[in-house]
């Protein structure tokens, strides 16, 4: 960003619909403008030897191992449930 670029903050706190005074408007355009400068030192930063990557953080895999154990028994599993037909719950119809 080799040139200045001003951000119309008028113009972004219209379209989020905030209503600002004069002061308000001044003090932001100043630090949206620093943030602007911030980025454009940033894109003079030489990446050419970071690979690219999906996430700043590092992902691992956080579920357990995959075990067979026992399941819970059929009376147990439906011993609160309100209705019951045979091995199965009753509920009511919802789809007509």
């Amino acid at each position: 960003m080799s040139e200045a670029v001003h951000i119309d903050v008028a113009k972004k706190a219209d379209l989020a619909r905030l209503r600002l005074t004069p002061e308000e408007a001044e003090s932001y355009r100043g630090q949206l403008d620093r943030v602007l400068e911030y980025i454009g030192l940033l894109e003079g930063v030489d990446t050419s030897g970071v690979e690219p990557m999906a996430h700043p953080l590092r992902l691992m895999d956080s579920v357990r191992a995959d075990a067979v154990v026992g399941s819970l028994p059929v009376e147990a599993a439906l011993a609160n449930a309100p209705a019951r037909v045979g091995d199965q719950v009753l509920v009511p119809r919802v789809v007509e």
